[in-house]
């Protein structure tokens, strides 16, 4: 029997060859020396590609895609494919289990780390930090008087997606006295209750919120969820932030929401386009914060991410089902009957 050989993507690399998620987690592939053997794939590549999928049983992956003609030829090798991160809308779910391919994602490691970026906006936008930074700067100390903030104490907080993530921003947000608002079709409205929070529709949400973050999965039911006419729901005084997924939120009906100044600003980690075009007018407006889909990359995200990530590698390997398991379904291959 071939030994089982693992691929990590490698734009999990800094600039410099190292790991981005640091050395630590990289023992637990070293501790599986003798399950497993593993590399980091020799190609850059924004999707994996049938030759890859070939060549390996498991592979970590980032940024590129898995898509459907990444696992389609009748060489493929893949019995795992992981996600570096809580989500898998680069990956074609359906088209891994048809395959009988395991998809595993991150979801614990996230939570603390993402929920304080969210928090990170809503501070941000609150205290106009950026525009007093700029102020600072540029030598126009005695405008300060024109930019005011918005105390939070009494301000309702609306969340939009109450998962694992979500119920984490009901936590770390709890001394600030917000009203706390959620909006989720799926959601335990004891659960929300006993978290301190009130589970209401999305409209109700969107109308009484002074400031929407956005925690959802991106998908069918999610994609662009945040709309032309939901913009126009919120209120004048609002703010928008998106640390889910671009394309929960249309952008051009985005971007012209702020053009008429219908909402007071956005603090955005995602674009629908990513890397976002340098053209992209939301990177002129004064009243939006922005960052490259990494306001929650740190140290401790991403060595959490990583130990449960490639702990899922080493489980395969050593024939155990892992944890986080995407897409059960695919359990029904024949080659997983073991783990059933």
């Amino acid at each position: 029997m071939s030994v089982f050989k693992a691929g990590l993507t490698r734009d999990l690399l800094t600039a410099s060859g190292q790991p981005s998620f640091g050395a630590a987690p990289l023992e637990i592939l070293v501790a599986a020396r003798d399950d497993l053997q593993w590399e980091y794939i020799a190609e850059s590549v924004s999707e994996i590609t049938p030759d890859q999928a070939a060549r390996y049983d498991a592979i970590y992956v980032n940024a590129p895609k898995v898509t459907a003609a990444s696992v389609a030829r009748s060489d493929c090798r893949l019995q795992l494919v992981a996600r570096h991160g809580v989500g898998y809308d680069s990956v074609d779910v359906a088209a891994l289990t048809r395959a009988g391919i395991l998809l595993t994602n991150t979801p614990v490691a996230v939570r603390r780390p993402v929920a304080t970026m969210a928090i990170t906006y809503v501070l941000a936008l609150a205290q106009k930090m950026l525009i007093k930074d700029r102020l600072t700067r540029s030598g126009n100390w005695t405008q300060r008087n024109e930019h005011m903030g918005r105390g939070l104490t009494g301000r309702t907080l609306g969340i939009v997606g109450a998962g694992g993530t979500g119920q984490e921003l009901l936590h770390v947000v709890r001394s600030f006295d917000m009203r706390l608002l959620v909006a989720d079709p799926y959601a335990d409205s004891r659960r929300i209750e006993a978290l301190g929070a009130k589970l209401v529709p999305l409209h109700a949400l969107l109308h009484e919120a002074d400031f929407v973050v956005l925690m959802c999965l991106l998908n069918d039911e999610t994609h662009h969820l945040i709309n032309a006419e939901a913009l126009a729901s919120m209120k004048p005084t609002a703010y928008l932030v998106n640390v889910a997924r671009g394309p929960v939120v249309d952008e051009p009906a985005l971007i012209k929401a702020l053009e008429e100044k219908r909402i007071a600003g956005a603090g955005l980690d995602v674009f629908e386009q990513e890397p976002v075009a340098p053209d992209n007018p939301l990177l002129k407006m004064e009243h939006v914060i922005v960052s490259p889909h990494a306001l929650c990359w740190t140290d401790e995200n991403f060595g959490a991410i990583a130990t449960d990530g490639l702990t899922s590698v080493v489980d395969v390997a050593r024939g155990r089902r892992p944890a986080y398991l995407v897409n059960p379904d695919a359990l029904q291959a024949p080659r997983w009957a073991r783990l059933r």
